[in-house]
This record gives structure tokens, sequence and C-alpha cells, in this order.
């Protein structure tokens, strides 16, 4: 019987989205609080998503959207990580991608970049609550 994987992952890719979701960085945790439970514009995402060969940080369903958080190594990476993102994209993905100071440091200009490239003219909820 043949299982349904996503884009062919494998039952390996799978145990290592599930270790990695139990090992988010500083930034991937920050990131998660925002986005969990619909959090952003209604929108589901999903934390260390296995598509294909990769694990991507956080992805949208309802808007084929990946979202990768790049620390200090990704500036070691580079032809890697824009080979990663083209593949993602002949898979029919949009990928977004923000370095790890960016969403520690601001934090609300990355959700409206999210809401932004997602289509949804919502801000997210925390800023709605400063017009006050």
């Amino acid at each position: 019987m043949k299982s349904a994987r996503i884009r062919g992952t494998t039952p390996d890719i799978v145990a290592a989205a599930r270790r990695l979701r139990q090992n988010l960085t500083p930034a991937e945790q920050t990131l998660w609080q925002a986005l969990k439970k619909r959090q952003l514009g209604g929108l589901r995402f999903r934390c260390q998503h296995p598509i294909s060969s990769f694990i991507v940080d956080f992805y949208c369903p309802e808007r084929r959207m990946a979202i990768e958080l790049d620390g200090g190594i990704h500036h070691q990476q580079l032809d890697y990580d824009a080979a990663r993102t083209e593949q993602l994209n002949q898979f029919g993905f949009r990928v977004l991608r923000f370095r790890n100071e960016e969403v520690m440091t601001d934090l609300d200009r990355v959700l409206h970049q999210i809401l932004e490239a997602s289509g949804e003219p919502q801000s997210p909820p925390e800023l709605d609550n400063l017009e006050g």
C-alpha cells in the first residue's frame, strides 16, 4: 500500500521534521507564537513542514507559501538556499525568507510582509490594538 506523502517525502524526512518541531530556534519560536492557531489573517500555518526532501520552517497550505528563517549559517550556503528556493518555486510554492534578526527585532514588519505576500488585506492583530 502506497502512503500519501507530500511530493516524495520519506519517513526519515517526516521524522526529522518532528524532531525539529521540538527544538525550535528562538527566532522560530517567536514567529511560531505569532503564526499558530490562525492568529495572522486567519491563515493556517504548519511548523517544520516536509516538502519533498526539504523541511520548510513554516508552511501555509492555503497560499502554498513557505517561510524560511535564516541564521548565521545561511551566509555560508547562499547557493544551496537559492537552489532550494528555486526547487520549491518549481513545485509551485512561494518562498519568503527572513533573517533571524529581523524576526527578533522587527516582528511586526515581518508579519506585515507575510500578510502582504499571502494576499490577505488584514493587519496583524497586535497592530490593530495599537490604533484604539
